[in-house]
């Protein structure tokens, strides 16, 4: 057996031992409502009175005043005091599929996710309520990453920017469109007015980003970059957009715009990366549900390349050399700054796909041609989603929670500006712009914890964090790191032992 293939079979091996006889019995419920309440941590604008994480007040209650529109409210993406819509509007997507998907497994927690994911879609509706406009983000990044203070007292300017017509931005507005979609299936029950709202802004929206295509990073390269540039290009936020609006509705006009754009809008691309910028696996994973339920075999292709990239995610099943690797102690492991991330995104594609296939009664044919007994079981993909689970909370080489507030052992100095910082009850006067750098060096532990946080954790192959403020890239939390890692809770609090 060739070397690179004997160790993609370990690997697996071990991630496959590792998920059944776990080294340790988690709370998956604690862990699930320690991830909402994390969002609570991340909220901007005017506090509702059961707030619960007590250590954050009121801030940035005029956004958008200079642009002479209500902007306040929504989500800080990560550490830092910007609110950048692109990633809030995916963490908004993410959030709700889980929801969608795995409502029932949510059990008590069901209301609390739901607020979550309204914190959000209240500030999208706000975003776009302005025809053939989208405001896409609120405060200067750089002007703002220049300072270490509470949001509480923040000074730097409340830019806001926004995509037009003349200045167009699909990708942005499109993940918008289908955060709002995503949104109006979580409340068609719980509030059908509410719903009924968010789908038509969604619908309205959509057609916007469709109608006036390009990339918002070209339009506001200066603002939203290095940030958050979409690397990847609009189109595949276009077929997301369409992909939801299809699954909020049933409008055939959607089904056909896929149909219609498959092909110019790279819907083959199988590249093994889901996320805020590249939404092709999310798109095929998506829209395969339609083919495994056997509503719509016209999306055959669909179907083809989510098992294509599925399979790229279970070394020693392709018999291919992997795409996807995995460090010595079993963590998926991407190139890049935010590792946990792809590791959150990824667990839940393998979780929804293998949900999918499990109603349907099938497996992925990894290198058995689709046939016979071979391939990949729904079990299987389980497996592998839990095992990444599990490590983030502790079955790691380190035995470290990777969640703020879960287990005996956490991160303690994570890269959050609120969180490193006194609170205002402990600290009343304020800590300007540059007084907060002491703080910010110091190797002293946050004084506030951010429950439920998730950092970007080990970020190279030998499962090392160094647990300081000033490495970023391993320290910050960020909303779309915990969003899809809700639904993987949920599941797996209601099926811990695996056995359904």
């Amino acid at each position: 057996m060739a070397p690179a293939k004997a160790m993609a079979v370990l690997v697996l091996a071990v991630l496959l031992l590792a998920a059944s006889s776990a080294t340790a019995v988690h709370d998956y419920g604690d862990a699930l409502h320690k991830s909402i309440l994390f969002f609570e941590g991340q909220r901007s604008g005017k506090l509702p009175p059961d707030q619960r994480l007590r250590w954050r007040h009121d801030s940035a209650l005029h956004d958008g005043a200079t642009a002479g529109v209500d902007l306040s409210g929504g989500y800080y993406d990560a550490g830092d005091n910007v609110k950048f819509g692109f990633p809030m509007a995916f963490t908004a997507t993410l959030m709700s599929w889980g929801l969608i998907d795995f409502a029932k497994t949510f059990g008590a927690h069901e209301g609390e996710a739901r607020k979550a994911v309204r914190w959000a879609t209240d500030y999208l509706m706000k975003a776009t309520a302005t025809p053939g406009t989208v405001y896409v983000q609120v405060g200067d990044a750089g002007r703002d990453h220049a300072c270490w203070e509470r949001p509480e007292d923040m000074d730097t300017p409340r830019t806001v920017y926004k995509v037009d017509r003349d200045h167009p931005g699909s990708d942005v507005a499109a993940e918008t469109a289908a955060a709002l979609a995503a949104g109006s299936i979580v409340f068609r029950e719980a509030d059908p007015a509410y719903s009924k709202r968010l789908l038509d802004r969604a619908v309205e929206v959509f057609e916007f980003a469709d109608k006036y295509r390009g990339a918002y990073s070209s339009s506001l390269h200066s603002a939203v970059c290095p940030c958050y540039c979409d690397f990847s290009g609009y189109q595949d936020e276009l077929l997301w957009g369409a992909a939801w609006l299809h699954k909020a509705s049933r409008r055939r006009e959607y089904r056909d715009y896929i149909r219609r754009n498959e092909v110019a809008l790279h819907a083959g691309d199988t590249i093994n990366e889901f996320g805020w910028d590249n939404k092709h696996a999310g798109i095929n994973v998506l829209i395969s549900k339609e083919v495994l339920m056997g509503k719509d075999e016209f999306f055959q292709s669909f179907r083809v390349n989510a098992d294509n990239f599925i399979c790229s995610l279970l070394p020693g099943i392709s018999g291919q050399h992997p795409q996807i690797q995995y460090s010595p102690g079993g963590l998926l492991f991407k190139v890049g700054n935010s590792n946990m991330q792809h590791v959150t995104s990824l667990s839940f594609l393998l979780l929804a796909y293998s949900n999918y296939l499990s109603h349907a009664n099938a497996r992925v044919p990894c290198g058995s041609g689709g046939g016979g007994g071979g391939g990949a079981t729904p079990l299987q993909l389980r497996r592998v989603a839990k095992r990444q689970v599990d490590y983030i909370l502790g079955d790691n080489p380190l035995r470290m929670s990777y969640m703020v507030g879960y287990g005996p052992r956490f991160p303690q100095r994570i890269h959050h500006r609120a969180s490193s910082l006194p609170s205002v009850s402990a600290h009343p006067a304020r800590i300007g712009c540059r007084d907060g750098a002491a703080w910010a060096v110091s190797p002293a532990p946050n004084p506030n914890l951010l429950v439920g946080a998730v950092v970007g954790g080990p970020s190279n192959t030998t499962d090392a964090f160094p647990d300081a403020r000033a490495v970023f890239q391993q320290s910050e939390p960020a909303t779309y790191i915990n969003a899809p890692l809700l639904g993987l809770l949920a599941y797996f609090s209601a099926h811990p032992d695996l056995a359904q």
